[in-house]
């Protein structure tokens, strides 16, 4: 599974790139998978929003075994 995590999070991490951030993977276990918000994502008013409603929503899509986005 965390290979079909890593493959949705490289089609997303253009899209935070451009605003000037970043995410990185750290760890997929027992459906959680747990990112790092990095850049200027790291320190955004809007981290929350771009974790739950874009790379959890797209991740769930897409993978329906990944319960929960969690930033660590």
């Amino acid at each position: 599974m965390k290979e079909k995590v890593e493959d949705v999070i490289s089609r997303i991490r253009p899209m935070l790139q451009r605003d000037g951030g970043d995410v990185e993977l750290l760890s997929v276990e027992d459906g959680v998978v747990k990112v790092r918000l990095t850049g200027a994502c790291g320190g955004c008013p809007m981290a929350t929003l771009t974790l739950k409603r874009g790379i959890e929503a797209k991740l769930k899509e897409e993978i329906p075994e990944v319960k929960e986005v969690v930033a660590i």
